[in-house]
């Protein structure tokens, strides 16, 4: 996605976790409406948690308790906490600006993301 960068995937076992950034590569995002997505091979692109620019959050249900995204506004990043992780959370994550109805848009599974593997 252009005007980020996404950062801090890996290998993890089942049960672990990761902590997703992603940063700015400008001043600022390029929308107050920031979301997560990821996209699992075969699969479509689909919205993992969003979060606007008055901290409010959004997470898909599949990710809800387990996944929290927070944002930094003085380091201009925002980031993705994934705990207990499953198999199924396997994907490339990308973050993307985000719109009202929480659904992926044309572009947001776009770009090199951030490759998250979670082993059994």
């Amino acid at each position: 996605q252009a005007g980020v960068v996404e950062s801090g995937g890996g290998l993890v076992q089942a049960g672990g976790s990761l902590r997703l950034s992603c940063t700015a590569s400008g001043s600022t995002f390029p929308s107050s409406m920031m979301g997560w997505y990821r996209q699992a091979p075969g699969n479509e692109c689909e919205s993992v948690s969003i979060i606007d620019s008055e901290g409010r959050v959004y997470y898909s249900d599949s990710v809800s308790g387990r996944f929290t995204i927070s944002q930094d506004n003085a380091k201009n990043a925002i980031y993705l906490q994934m705990n207990n992780l499953k198999p199924e959370d396997t994907a490339v994550y990308h973050c993307a600006p985000a719109y009202v109805d929480y659904l992926p848009g044309v572009g947001s599974c776009w770009g090199q993301g951030t490759q998250v593997t979670v082993s059994s």
